[in-house]
């Protein structure tokens, strides 16, 4: 059920005035749950926001009264509003994210910061292999997390996968069992194997269920299995499976010694906490899985947000949704009231129940959500509104610095506003092939890596970067000028354009620019022998950077990336054509089966050293199609030769 109120041309708002006549609608308001949605003048949605009872909340925005900063910026933008009433209060928390996440209002906080975060995840299947993603998607795989970097996440991964010996290749299972040689983890005996075939389905099963015990922090009950098991293999006298649990053992007890021990070894839950310094808010969850302090993920509340408490309880929301690691308990610090308890363990006992019925466990009787007041807990909660107001401390701290450092650009090079979105250029080649032009974007001080883009130059007699570079901007252009359309991304106007190089580079991205029709102010990036950035190019001359450390790293940083984007960009084309080219040629042989190939045989080397039986149990390689490959390499000479041995046999 959806209502709505606007003040824009009715009488409402000549007579009591625009909050007036707001605030008449709201009061009409039903006394449910519900999801409400502020508009400015526009129609653009600008803010959205959950409550148990909509009239009373909506209500409260136009009553007049004392309002915070944020909040009363906020509701001079409105104009009109309108309200989705649901049946229950976590309901309407659900739907708060997904609208949040559809519209990204001005004054909410960007939930879409959440998916940035990394997961550890087990795909589904019946070869269930672990792996690092940023996304998180509804194909019955279990996700664990999110942490609080890529770094904590590949670290546990690399310990989940060596002690349980799980593949950590790329490898499709069971598709590529039998195929190939395994690799020099298995060697190494970081690998049970399970590519050779020679790996039982219920003892790889038990390793899976190992690992994601392990990764849900039931440590202590996962040292205790391998322990019971070492003693009864021992007994048995297979000692090579009790030295696995051995080494399993050791590897467990090196993880816990690294993480900080706040709670006793049984112990497993998160603690939320919010915090503010200079000017900013943050929200932190710790994650404490078998008495240890194992990960902590912060999240940075804008300060243009009205509602820090309403803020803190999607992004726990959105913490939660979607993941198989719901804590069997969480304490809530500085930021939550009682009424939030509530509604968070009901919303994670539903998302518990979603994952029992998922995965056949058993359905929790509740989560419990606790805001302790005294004791060992309470100074966790306190821990966590520490670490909050740290965050915040480290982002403001960040966001001057990046402030600083766009002042002294737009001091430089004479620019009329603080440049925000900044694009850089850079053409690499291999030879007179894959002649690329990479496009990276800086946004605020941060890489927005979702829209970087690359160019692939065409129809050029040879290596000329002049005119790979202006052929490359002006495409990229012609969605500026209204030339071209789709790409939203690139619809965006830059406040700065550098190009990797010197004069030459700046003046034909000068001249892609005046045939573009645009005024975009534009530099060049000039290294010194070190391959470091020295100067800025610009049309009045060269501006050097040296003095400023602070600009100088922007700067570099924004080269260095450039040029490994590119790079990689150009490699990884070369070496499809490198790949496609070798194969391809034989008579037929096209893109599927040189790929099947090359992934059971690990490369061109493997299939050059194969013989041609083993050619052809590849899957969709028929007999002649492993003769012609077996020729291709090998001469038809050997082929004969291999042909007439079997006929003989």
């Amino acid at each position: 059920m959806q209502l709505s109120a606007d003040t824009g041309t009715g009488k409402i708002e000549n007579r009591n005035g625009i909050r007036g006549g707001l605030l008449e609608e709201a009061l009409r308001l039903p006394l449910t749950p519900g999801v409400y949605l502020m508009k400015d003048a526009g129609g653009r949605i600008i803010y959205v926001g959950k409550s148990r009872h909509l009239r009373d909340r909506v209500s409260q925005y136009f009553r007049d009264g004392k309002k915070n900063g944020k909040t009363e910026r906020m509701v001079s933008s409105v104009r009109s509003f309108e309200c989705m009433v649901c049946d229950s209060e976590i309901e309407a928390l659900t739907l708060e994210n997904t609208l949040i996440k559809r519209y990204s209002p001005k004054y909410n906080i960007k939930l879409k910061d959440c998916k940035s975060y990394p997961y550890i995840k087990l795909t589904a299947g019946e070869y269930p292999v672990p792996a690092v993603t940023r996304k998180r998607l509804n194909d019955g795989g279990s996700y664990f997390g999110p942490f609080s970097g890529t770094s904590a996440a590949y670290s546990l991964l690399s310990v989940v996968c060596r002690t349980f010996g799980l593949p950590s290749c790329r490898r499709k299972f069971p598709d590529d069992i039998g195929r190939g040689r395994p690799c020099i983890y298995y060697q190494m005996g970081r690998c049970c194997g399970l590519c050779t075939g020679n790996v039982d389905p219920s003892d790889y099963a038990e390793r899976v269920k190992s690992a994601g015990a392990m990764l849900r922090g039931g440590i202590g009950e996962v040292r205790k299995t391998a322990e019971r098991k070492m003693y009864e293999y021992a007994e048995a006298e297979r000692y090579e499976a009790a030295a696995v649990c051995r080494d399993t053992l050791r590897a467990l007890d090196s993880l816990v010694e690294r993480q900080k021990t706040v709670a006793s070894p049984d112990i497993s839950r998160d603690v939320a906490a919010t915090g503010e310094n200079s000017g900013l808010s943050a929200l932190s969850v710790l994650r404490i899985r078998g008495g240890a302090l194992t990960d902590a993920v912060d999240y940075i509340i804008d300060s243009s947000v009205p509602d820090i408490r309403g803020a803190a309880m999607s992004l726990l929301a959105e913490h939660y949704a979607g993941s198989t690691d719901i804590p069997p308990e969480l304490l809530l610090g500085t930021g939550f009231c009682e009424d939030d308890a509530v509604l968070l363990s009901d919303y994670l006992r539903g998302l518990a129940a979603e994952n029992a019925a998922q995965g056949g466990g058993k359905k929790p009787a509740q989560i419990p959500v606790a805001l302790p007041q005294r004791g060992e807990k309470k100074k966790l909660c306190v821990m966590a509104e520490e670490n909050a107001a740290l965050a915040a401390e480290r982002e403001s701290r960040r966001r001057g610095r990046d402030e600083r450092v766009a002042a002294g650009l737009a001091s430089l090079l004479a620019l009329e506003a603080l440049p925000s979105r900044i694009e850089a250029y850079d053409i690499s080649n291999f030879g007179s092939e894959q002649i690329t032009a990479g496009m990276i974007v800086s946004e605020d001080g941060a890489f927005r890596k979702r829209d970087y883009r690359v160019f692939s130059v065409k129809d050029l007699d040879g290596p000329d970067d002049y005119a790979a570079m202006k052929q490359a901007l002006s495409r990229r252009l012609a969605y500026l000028s209204g030339e071209k359309q789709g790409d939203m991304s690139l619809c965006v106007m830059p406040d700065l354009i550098l190009v990797d190089g010197g004069a030459g580079h700046l003046a034909v991205a000068l001249e892609a620019l005046r045939e573009a029709g645009l005024d975009i102010p534009c530099a060049g990036m000039v290294k010194d022998g070190n391959h470091r950035t020295r100067t800025l190019v610009t049309p009045d001359g060269e501006c050097d950077i040296a003095g400023d450390r602070d600009l100088f790293v922007f700067i570099y940083r924004i080269q260095e990336e450039i040029h490994r984007f590119t790079v990689s960009r150009m490699t990884a084309g070369k070496r499809k054509t490198l790949r496609r080219s070798s194969l391809e040629k034989i008579d037929g042989i096209g893109p599927a089966k040189a790929s099947a190939l090359l992934a059971a045989f690990g490369g061109l080397a493997g299939v050059r050293a194969a013989g041609e039986k083993e050619l052809a149990g590849v899957r969709g390689i028929s007999a002649s199609d492993a003769a012609s490959v077996f020729a291709y390499f090998h001469g038809t000479d050997a082929h004969a030769e291999q042909k007439a041995e079997k006929e003989k046999e």
